[in-house]
């Protein structure tokens, strides 16, 4: 895959996490305002899940994201470097149907295993 290639499935990869990263952002804060106008105590709400359960599962993809992000910043650093696509086991080539498929993808399927 040629480097101008390798730069736009990057790039493109960074966009779909940038999304992703500003939807549990905004959903973080909207349950941010629910919380500050509920009780505190809603473990006994009959109709579903609490604001603390998904408080906690929106923090928990919300850092996910976030370290997706960190993530493909790495792979955007090892691509100017000069070391994107190479595996950090073997040091061999990464198919490049594999960076598709993983695009921050250190190691090959091979070493992975």
């Amino acid at each position: 895959m040629a480097p101008e290639q390798l730069h736009a499935l990057l790039r493109r990869h960074q966009e779909r996490i940038d999304a992703r990263v500003s939807e549990l952002t905004a959903e973080m804060d909207a349950l941010t305002r629910t919380r500050r106008g509920e009780f505190d105590d809603d473990e006994h709400d009959p109709e579903g899940a609490t604001l603390s359960s998904q408080w906690s599962m929106l923090a928990g993809l919300l850092e996910s994201a976030r370290e997706d992000a960190r993530q493909a910043d790495a792979a955007v650093r090892r691509l100017d470097a000069g070391e994107y696509g190479i595996c950090a086991a073997c040091h061999r080539a990464i198919p490049p149907a594999q960076l598709e498929a993983r695009p921050v993808r250190q190691r090959c399927v091979a070493c992975s295993r």
